[in-house]
């Protein structure tokens, strides 16, 4: 949804734009996406495949296989990552009325293993596995949104989504994923601002009264859009999760698809050798 390459293009062949998105955090931290031709795409029931990598369902794993440059450093990044739900939900969030835009959490409590090609970069850990669905533009339908996921001490996950849609409405949603896949709304706790990114995007995620969230970690900070590990309390339970803040408006900016095409490099002419 990133791709400047695609916007460009009209976006009338998704297909003709695919990208494998990978970045690591932290000192040594690597970015690569590279946005690539319908000739790189190959996908079957269990399988999607971009160039050199893929993304394989089997056996109730999600095995990732990696092999990129990454930008702008031309290393190598290289490896599997293996994500196994705890079990896989069935919902389905309409993030617009229309159903024009929808958000699948297909696995908000996983477990994850990674072996990458880096020294310290073989881990395993806590994981979740989400994603988003579109037929229209983001910038065309919402000027802001945030999103956040945070554990439970009983294995499941707070689930908050918040958007402003360009047609007035807003979106509110909060949920709360078991360890089993089962899911429930919640009524959220009151939206909480607290410090602004580095590029000073406006940040705000759901919080118990009197409480304030703090970053714990930075992990990407772009002009448009923030992803960082974020502390705060819901219902008295204090957690740290992942949050994202996207700003549209600035994403709509004509100033903002150069910048994003260096990050993003285009290769029109990769190919499969079979």
């Amino acid at each position: 949804m990133f791709s400047p390459w695609y916007r460009w293009s009209g976006r009338k062949n998704p297909e003709a734009h695919c990208c494998i998105n990978v970045a690591t955090y932290g000192k040594g931290g690597r970015w690569t996406m590279t946005d690539r031709g319908q000739a790189a795409l190959r996908q079957t029931p269990n399988t999607f495949e971009v160039g050199p990598s893929k993304l394989t369902w089997d056996g109730g794993k999600l095995y990732i296989d990696v092999d990129e440059l990454a930008w702008p450093h031309m290393h190598r990044l290289k490896g599997r990552i293996t994500v196994t739900p705890s079990a896989i939900t069935d919902v389905e969030l309409p993030l617009k009325a229309d159903g024009s835009h929808v958000w699948r959490p297909f696995a908000p409590s996983s477990d994850i293993e990674v072996d990458l090609n880096q020294p310290g970069w073989q881990w395993t850990g806590h994981a979740y596995f989400d994603s988003n669905f579109g037929i229209h533009a983001l910038e065309d339908d919402f000027s802001y949104w945030t999103w956040g996921r945070f554990p439970t001490r009983d294995n499941g996950a707070y689930c908050f989504y918040d958007a402003a849609v360009r047609d007035g409405s807003e979106l509110a949603v909060g949920l709360h994923f078991g360890a089993d896949g089962t899911a429930q709304v919640i009524d959220a706790p009151p939206r909480t601002r607290f410090a602004r990114s580095k590029w000073l995007v406006r940040r705000e995620t759901r919080a118990d009264p009197g409480y304030r969230p703090k970053q714990v970690a930075d992990m990407l900070d772009a002009p448009f859009y923030c992803r960082s590990t974020v502390r705060t309390q819901v219902f008295g339970e204090e957690t740290v999760g992942v949050h994202e803040a996207l700003d549209l408006d600035r994403f709509a900016s004509p100033l903002i698809k150069p910048m994003l095409a260096v990050k993003v490099p285009r290769r029109k002419g990769w190919r499969f050798d079979d």
